[in-house]
């Protein structure tokens, strides 16, 4: 897929404009696995033919959300891509790097150094004894102070230009809250991605939240009943299958993990699958229920080989190894299953995820 080149055709008539084809995002979060979804946003928002209506996200995924919604309402879509390079520009500066750092081809090559390096041990051990509001007292955030200098909140709540549905997990109710475009605010993405291990719970109008991914890893229900685009593309982090069976007991708590985080994904997917055989043979349980198009931009076959501690590692050059996989996979994406928006889905729904 290409732009126009220029305002006019060769002969002299106005080039024609691509046909826009709106769709929704399903992020999920991850950690700096989230600069995967970065790289495949940047790609999306360089083509003219595509516009977002709905972002449903979760953790890194709402973060790349806010960011994004926001460049494109101070800016448009240079703006949006601008806007996300910024701000993981800003986590690579304010993280508190270990003292090791493997590069990504030293992690697909099987160097562990990150997992096995005094402070990362520490550190993970610390935090299965120690609870956050032992460990971090003053409640420190560094992401906080991030989205403070890179979102502009209010512009973002007061002329959205992207339907925002973040999910995070009511820690006395066990329940999914998604907060939308006008409760949009620093709060509410860190909210999103709390992890309880690690920070302490996030209070909201006396509520107390966790990441998300333990309810909705995204959540996909806002993107069918709020939105009107029946296209939905996820942009998967973490790998729904693996080829082995976890032996260390990092690999084993890791594998536990994704199981975990894309548990709510699964039943969602099930779920749209089963309306859309009832809405296919004229059983709709309501008229405006409608045939939901699913789509995948995923690389499960690189996430396989990143383990839990990557998804802490900050380093510019992990992200932006990361970010480069990211636009490739969304490239062949626009390439081979773009031209199937709103005509059919592009994914073996079946055998991806039943």
């Amino acid at each position: 897929m290409n732009r126009a080149d220029g305002g006019s055709s060769r002969r002299g008539r106005p080039a024609r404009r691509p046909e826009v084809k709106p769709v929704n995002l399903a992020l999920q979060g991850g950690g700096a696995h989230g600069a995967f979804a970065w790289g495949v946003l940047d790609r999306l928002l360089e083509e003219d033919g595509i516009a977002f209506e709905g972002i449903s996200a979760t953790s890194a995924g709402a973060m790349n959300a806010v960011v994004c919604a926001h460049g494109l309402a101070a800016g448009g879509r240079e703006g949006a891509r601008r806007a996300l390079r910024e701000f993981w520009q800003q986590i690579a500066r304010s993280a508190c790097l270990s003292p090791v750092q493997p590069s990504f081809f030293d992690r697909l090559t099987g160097n562990h150094a990150l997992e096995t390096s005094p402070a990362f041990f520490l550190f993970h051990m610390l935090t299965q004894v120690v609870s956050p509001y032992e460990l971090n007292p003053f409640n420190y955030n560094p992401l906080h102070d991030v989205l403070e200098r890179v979102v502009d909140f209010e512009r973002l709540r007061r002329s959205p230009q992207v339907k925002l549905f973040l999910s995070a997990t009511n820690v006395r109710s066990g329940k999914i809250r998604v907060f939308e475009n006008h409760e949009m605010c620093a709060a509410v993405v860190l909210a999103s991605a709390c992890l309880p291990f690690i920070f302490q719970a996030v209070e909201i109008d006396g509520e107390h939240y966790w990441d998300g991914g333990y309810m909705g890893n995204p959540a996909l229900f806002p993107l069918i009943y709020r939105c009107e685009q029946s296209d939905i593309v996820v942009v998967h982090i973490n790998p729904i299958a693996r080829p082995d069976v976890p032996r260390t007991a990092a690999d084993i708590l890791n594998r536990i993990n994704e199981i975990s985080f894309n548990s709510s994904l699964m039943r969602e997917v099930r779920a749209v699958e089963f309306l859309n055989r009832l809405v296919e043979a004229g059983h709709a349980p309501a008229p405006d229920i409608r045939q939901v198009r699913l789509h995948a931009i995923e690389a499960d076959d690189v996430m396989q080989h990143l383990g839990a501690a990557s998804k802490l590692n900050a380093d510019w050059t992990f992200l932006t190894d990361l970010f480069a996989i990211g636009r490739r996979r969304a490239n062949a994406w626009l390439l081979d299953d773009f031209p199937k928006v709103g005509l059919q889905s592009s994914i073996d729904i079946q055998g991806r995820y039943l």
